[in-house]
C-alpha cells in the first residue's frame, strides 16, 4: 500500500507541487495513479474532490481507498517519473469558502439550539445541512447575522491535533466516535469540530454567508445556504432579474414588489370582467341554439375551461348533441361535447379516431383535443 503524503494538511494554499508516479493501474475510469506526496484533496466528509491536471492529463476524479491517495487520470503516467500537479484552484477555494462557511453556522446553531448537523453536502450551487431540530425563518436570520459578524472579525482558523486527555475536555462537534489521532477545527467563538476538510486560513476569506431556503426535512429542518464568491455571483442574479421586472414594470428597481401588487391587482380585475363577460357569451350562444338540435360551434382564444362552459351551456338548452371547438397555438383544437341524458362514448370514441385526438369524460359529456383543421372537423360532423 501506498502512503501518500498529504501536502493539503501541511499548506492549505498549495496550487502546485511536484511528484513522483509510484503506481499507475488501468481501471474502467482511465487510469489510477498513485504518488509519493500530493495536494490533491480526495472527496470525503460532505466536501468534493479536488480537480486539476497531473503531468500532462487530466484529474477527473479523487478518492482514498483502504488508505490510498487514488488519483483518476486520463492518460497513463509512467511510474518513477517525476510529474507536477496543479489543482483548479478557483474550485478548491470556491469549496474552502462553502466548507468554512458552513462550519460557522453549524456551530452557531449548535451553541444556540443545541442541534446536531446529522447530515451536509456541498454541490456546485448551494450547500445543504440537515440539522437534527426546527428552525424557522426568523431564527436563522439571526444566525446568518451572527456568522457574518464572525467571519467579519477575520480571525485565525485553528487547526490542531490534541493529545488524548486534551481531547476528553474539549467541547468539539463530531458525527461519530472517533479513535486514533483526531483533527480538530476551531473558528473562534464559533464553532470546534473535528474536520479532514479543506479550510480558509481566515475567516474573512469566507467573505459573506447566505442562508437561503429553510424546510421541514425529517425531524429536524434541511437548510440551504452559500459562501463567499458565491453569494456575490447570487446577489448579481438577483440583482439583474430585479433590473428587468423595473423595466418591463417601468418602475424604479426599489420598488419592483409594489409595482407588481399593482400588476396582480388589476389582473384580478381584468380577470373579473373577463369571467363576466365570458358568462354573458355563453348565456347568449345558449339563447341563440335553444331548441335547435345538434349544435356545432368555433370560437377563437378560449382555454378549456371556457370551452366546457360553453358546451354546457349550450347543450342545456339545444335539445341535441353540442360540440364546441377553439383553436389551439400549435393548430390543433381543444374541444368539449356534451348531449343532457346522452350517451356519448362511442360518438367521442369515433371523432378521436377520425381525427386523430384523444379525451374522454362522462357517458354525457367529454373533453380532449383533436389533431385536424375546422374543415376536416366539419366534414367529420357533417357525416
Amino acid at each position: 500500500m501506498t502512503n501518500t503524503k498529504r501536502l493539503y494538511y501541511e499548506d492549505v494554499y498549495i496550487k502546485e507541487f511536484s511528484a513522483k508516479v509510484v503506481e499507475c493501474r488501468k481501471g474502467e475510469k482511465g487510469f489510477q495513479v498513485l504518488l509519493d506526496r500530493s495536494a490533491f484533496y480526495p472527496e470525503g466528509g460532505g466536501q468534493p474532490c479536488d480537480l486539476g491536471i497531473l503531468g500532462n492529463t487530466e484529474v477527473t476524479d479523487v478518492q482514498e481507498k483502504d488508505g490510498e491517495l487514488i488519483h483518476y487520470v486520463k492518460a497513463e503516467l509512467e511510474p518513477g517519473t517525476e510529474v507536477t500537479g496543479r489543482i483548479d484552484w478557483q474550485r478548491r477555494f470556491d469549496l474552502m469558502q462553502q466548507h468554512s462557511g458552513e462550519h460557522i453556522v453549524s456551530g452557531l446553531v449548535h451553541e444556540a439550539y443545541g442541534y446536531n448537523n446529522v447530515g451536509f453536502h456541498m454541490s456546485s450551487d448551494v450547500i445543504t445541512i440537515d440539522f437534527s431540530g426546527v428552525l424557522d425563518e426568523r431564527q436563522l436570520a439571526e444566525i446568518e447575522e451572527k456568522t457574518n459578524r464572525k467571519i467579519w472579525e477575520n480571525k485565525p482558523v485553528e487547526i490542531f491535533y490534541p493529545d488524548k486527555e486534551e481531547l476528553a475536555v474539549l467541547p468539539y462537534r463530531s458525527k461519530k466516535e472517533l479513535t486514533g489521532k483526531i483533527r480538530l477545527v476551531r473558528f473562534p467563538g464559533a464553532d470546534l469540530c473535528a474536520c479532514c476538510g479543506t479550510h480558509v486560513t481566515h475567516t474573512g476569506e469566507i467573505g459573506m454567508v447566505k442562508i437561503l431556503t429553510v424546510e421541514n426535512f425529517r425531524e429536524g429542518v434541511r437548510v440551504t445556504m452559500i459562501s463567499g464568491k458565491r453569494v456575490l455571483d447570487y446577489l448579481n442574479m438577483v440583482n439583474e432579474q430585479n433590473r428587468q421586472v423595473s423595466v418591463k414594470l417601468s418602475a424604479k428597481a426599489t420598488e419592483t414588489a409594489r409595482a407588481v401588487e399593482r400588476l396582480q391587482e388589476e389582473n384580478y380585475r381584468l380577470k373579473g370582467r373577463l369571467l363576466r363577460l365570458e358568462q354573458e357569451l355563453c348565456d347568449t350562444e345558449a339563447k341563440r341554439w335553444e331548441g335547435a338540435g345538434n349544435v356545432l360551434l368555433f370560437h377563437q382564444g378560449m382555454d378549456a375551461d371556457s370551452v366546457r362552459k360553453m358546451a354546457d351551456a349550450v347543450m342545456q338548452k339545444c335539445k341535441g348533441r353540442c360540440a364546441v371547438f377553439s383553436e389551439n397555438p400549435d393548430g390543433s383544437y381543444k374541444y368539449a361535447v356534451g348531449e343532457k341524458d346522452g350517451d356519448l362514448r362511442q360518438f367521442i370514441k369515433e371523432m378521436n379516431q377520425a381525427l386523430n385526438g384523444r379525451g374522454g369524460g362522462r357517458p354525457f359529456f367529454a373533453q380532449g383535443s383533436v389533431n385536424a383543421g375546422e374543415a376536416e372537423i366539419r366534414k367529420f360532423f357533417e357525416k
